[in-house]
């Protein structure tokens, strides 16, 4: 299998960063700059993460013409500040600057030595929901090493349609088994399997804290299961 696989594209969210303590720490960080004092970041990080799905869904839908995953975040963002009663304390230039959170999250601590390795041997990069802006400037802050950015963008779509998966296989102009998709998340990669990809599943048990439900173990028989990024080189080199 490793010799086959010539490209390997990564799930971003809760896969490769840790949306949810970045959040709450940038979160924690804005509230001591401000004065705002009685906020829980990590359930704001969690409320404002509740947004994505159904803000998603609109559009997949076509309930809702195409619309960038910055702007979902944006519409979502207005509606819990006024929950956690922190809107009046912000300005509109502060509320879109907060927005751009999502642009400064941090890897797990796997990540980076993990897509170093992957780098020397394989063409890397995500296949996200998220916007080619955020993508790329989470990744300069970051020093995330993609050799690409796949996202949401280019295909005017959100994962996990169709054209998502077949839109990065045709623009790598690789064959599906010789794509591998890597996720937190067992639904992402039951869509890229659908369509001949690669497979490998990240434990990332803790990704959504007390409200996570689903993706504490691996549902199906993926073709590489590990717990980091750092293992997923070491499985490929011993294949």
């Amino acid at each position: 299998m490793a010799e086959s696989v010539k490209a390997i594209l990564f799930d971003t969210f809760g896969t490769i960063v840790d949306w949810r303590g970045s959040i709450a720490r940038l979160g924690a960080q804005l509230a001591q700059n401000k004065g705002i004092e009685g906020v829980d970041w990590d359930a704001f990080a969690r409320a404002w993460r509740a947004g994505y799905v159904p803000g998603m869904a609109k559009v997949r839908s076509g309930e809702r013409p195409w619309m960038a995953l910055d702007d979902i975040h944006r519409e979502r963002l207005d509606e819990i500040l006024g929950e956690f009663e922190i809107s009046d304390a912000l300005s509109d230039a502060e509320k879109a600057d907060m927005n751009l959170f999502w642009h400064r999250l941090d890897p797990w601590p796997d990540c980076l030595p993990g897509l170093i390795r992957l780098k020397a041997d394989y063409l890397i990069g995500p296949l996200s929901n998220g916007s080619l802006v955020l993508l790329s400037s989470m990744s300069k802050r970051a020093g995330i090493p993609w050799d690409f950015v796949f996202s949401s963008n280019l295909f005017k779509a959100y994962k996990p349609d169709p054209e998502v998966y077949l839109g990065a296989i045709a623009l790598l102009g690789l064959k599906p088994g010789e794509v591998m998709m890597t996720a937190a998340h067992n639904d992402d990669l039951t869509a890229a399997r659908a369509h001949g990809m690669r497979t490998a599943y990240l434990y990332r048990p803790y990704e959504y804290g007390v409200d996570q439900s689903a993706d504490f173990e691996a549902s199906e028989d993926w073709d590489i299961v590990t717990d980091s990024v750092t293992g997923l080189a070491e499985a490929l080199q011993s294949k």
